[in-house]
């Protein structure tokens, strides 16, 4: 009996150590505070202001949002501000953002708008500090060479501003080469109908890998805020939470006690 309490103990140590997120040294987070934070810039696909361009970059700033928005690499190794692993859903051709230059992703429009695939650099110029912003290190790649080729780019930056993913060694990246900065690790649930996860999938939905990233924040998904992981972490640790995607003004006023700052999409929050 003994030593089945022993065993019990060393797995709930084991549990909060894989759990735990950065505990000291906590960069100042404070100038990410007091916003909402648009998903992709205040879009509507279906009005012609599509997500991730530079239309919705716009609009956003001028509401007075913070910005969250995904990064990838071009096959000529430009950063550009790009979300889907496949290009066919916004541009309608086949293929990746890694299968073609800058030059020739110029030719693909946004949803049949005059919006194009803009460069990081030029949304960072757009931005120019006024108002904060999440930058997401989309890992459908090399997760390494885009946290390399954007760390200069967010260095020269004046703004404030935090990055996330959902790899953890793409965290794990920056908290090896830039520990100064605010890192936050995405997670979600994993399961689908008739799917089970995956044990990586499942250590992700648990943020165990808090243990590889050893984040400042935790962005979880806010259709699961109530996952037993996500409340322990937030209860013991307080970390900073952030909430993605809020849809409604119902769902934000539901989970509004479980996060720090919220990403909303399709509506304008109270």
């Amino acid at each position: 009996m003994l030593f089945v309490l022993i065993l019990l103990l060393a797995l709930f140590a084991l549990y909060l150590f894989l759990l735990m997120p950065r505990m000291g040294k906590r960069p100042d987070h404070s100038a990410l505070l007091g916003r909402y934070y648009t998903h992709r810039g205040l879009y509507d696909n279906a009005a012609g202001i599509p997500e991730n361009s530079m239309a919705a970059f716009r609009k956003s700033i001028a509401h007075g949002y913070g910005m969250e928005m995904d990064v990838q690499l071009t096959a000529d190794g430009v950063p550009v501000v790009f979300h889907d692993d496949s290009m066919l859903r916004v541009c309608g051709v086949e293929g990746q953002v890694s299968d073609y230059t800058f030059e020739e992703l110029q030719q693909f429009p946004l949803f049949d708008t005059t919006e194009h695939i803009p460069r990081f650099a030029d949304f960072l110029a757009l931005v120019d500090g006024q108002v904060p912003i999440i930058v997401e290190i989309k890992a459908h790649g090399d997760y390494a060479a885009v946290c390399a080729v954007i760390e200069p780019l967010l260095l020269a930056y004046k703004g404030a501003y935090c990055v996330e993913s959902f790899h953890p060694m793409a965290v794990r990246w920056f908290k090896t080469h830039r520990p100064e900065w605010i890192r936050g690790q995405l997670s979600t649930n994993y399961s689908k109908p008739g799917k089970r996860e995956s044990a990586a999938q499942w250590t992700a939905h648990h943020l165990l890998v808090n243990a590889l990233s050893r984040p400042d924040f935790v962005a979880y998904d806010v259709r699961y805020f109530r996952n037993l992981s996500f409340r322990v972490c937030k209860a013991l640790f307080r970390p900073l939470t952030v909430a993605w995607t809020v849809k409604s003004q119902k769902q934000l006023d539901e989970c509004r006690s479980a996060y720090d700052l919220f990403i909303f999409e399709g509506f304008l929050p109270e």
